[in-house]
């Protein structure tokens, strides 16, 4: 009997020692873990009525019933766990300023050391955050009206080289990088005409020489037939201007060799790039006499391959007034629309073949049919596009 009485007083002085080691845990320091209100533990009873006697031969350690543990008790030490309530409040570590909440129900984020979320927006997007010591750069600056910096003015070689020496190779380099003079000759069309009985030729070429802005200009173009001699032909010297990076506008005169009699004209018009990468061309003619004149036309180099290139092509021919010594009507004189295929051994020369379209209209084709020659004809072309 007295070998039982000190177990059982053994055992019941482990369950005391366990129950206030486990209350001694709550009670960390900053820590706040109140239990809940609305189910609050259960007493302990005494350790004399909970503790069974055990087998006399059969001693057996008893193990401590450890206390329930509350909702929210893993926060670290130096966390504040606050009141338990229907919202997760957000975790705080040491150094963080969570602000006020932005609205209930809403979880606030998680900062971090030096973070300032106290300016959060109830919007689910992370809110703007401040780092200590970081400025504003790019992007994240505010819009403003403040005018560019001025270009600078000052060039870094004449610091250790004589002002004029570098100014004078400056001079040089901007000439050898564009502003020197260069020259160029290119003929589009240079081609055999394939009619009924009535084969052709036709040319159209232009060269020109001079810088970027500034260039002397000569076109010529002409048709004739094979055995009756040429049909037309005209040569034009003009100065060109640059007035963009794709135009430029050209002035000066254009004489005409055939039909007879021969006339000169004052030429104004322009040529260049247009949108969609057509080449365009204008002009108007005046004559001495009061004659106006005028053409349009524009091709489009359309690439299938690198070096296989289908061209459409359209020209028209206009004149203000009737010439019946040149055997030309008012209104639109002619129209040819052509297509052509090229290809290109190299970009200087191109053999090609192809079809064309003429027409003649109005007054100059009742000069046509007078003359016994048909307004309209349909040729097979072939020909080369060169250049040099």
């Amino acid at each position: 009997m007295i070998r039982v009485a000190a177990l059982a007083a053994g055992t019941a002085v482990a369950l005391i020692a366990s129950a206030a080691s486990a209350q001694s845990m709550q009670g960390m320091p900053g820590m706040n873990m109140p239990m809940p209100a609305k189910k609050p533990a259960a007493k302990a009873k005494p350790a004399a009525m909970k503790a069974k006697p055990a087998p006399a031969r059969k001693a057996v350690r008893p193990s401590p019933k450890r206390a329930p543990k509350p909702a929210g008790s893993g926060a670290m030490p130096g966390m504040d766990m606050g009141k338990p309530g229907k919202t997760e409040t957000p975790t705080t570590m040491p150094g963080m300023d969570m602000g006020a909440p932005t609205q209930p129900g809403t979880a606030s984020p998680q900062a971090m050391p030096g973070m300032d979320m106290s300016g959060s927006k109830p919007s689910g997007d992370m809110a703007r955050m401040t780092m200590p010591g970081m400025a504003q750069t790019g992007t994240a600056l505010p819009a403003g009206d403040a005018p560019a910096p001025p270009a600078p003015g000052d060039h870094y070689a004449d610091r250790f080289f004589p002002a004029p020496v570098m100014s004078r190779s400056r001079r040089d380099m901007m000439r050898e990088q564009g502003g020197r003079p260069l020259g160029t000759i290119l003929f589009n069309l240079a081609e055999y005409q394939v009619r009924s009985g009535r084969d052709g030729y036709r040319w159209d070429g232009e060269g020109w020489f001079g810088g970027d802005v500034n260039r002397l200009t000569a076109k010529t173009e002409g048709e004739g037939i094979f055995r009756e001699g040429v049909d037309s032909a005209e040569v034009q010297a003009l100065y060109s201007r640059a007035v963009g990076p794709y135009f430029n506008l050209q002035a000066g005169v254009r004489h005409d060799f055939k039909p007879t009699p021969t006339r000169t004209y004052a030429t104004i018009g322009f040529e260049g790039l247009a949108p969609y990468m057509f080449e365009v061309e204008g002009a108007a003619f005046i004559s001495p006499q009061g004659d106006v004149l005028g053409r349009l036309e524009g091709y489009y180099d359309q690439r299938i391959t690198q070096r296989l290139i289908l061209q459409p092509r359209v020209e028209f021919n206009l004149a203000a007034q009737d010439m019946p010594r040149q055997r030309i009507g008012a209104g639109l004189t002619d129209a040819e629309l052509g297509l052509r295929l090229r290809y290109e051994i190299t970009r200087r020369f191109a053999p090609y073949v192809g079809v064309s379209y003429e027409a003649k209209t109005g007054r100059t084709a009742d000069y046509a049919r007078a003359d016994g020659q048909r307004p309209t004809s349909t040729s097979l072309v072939a020909g080369v596009r060169f250049g040099f």
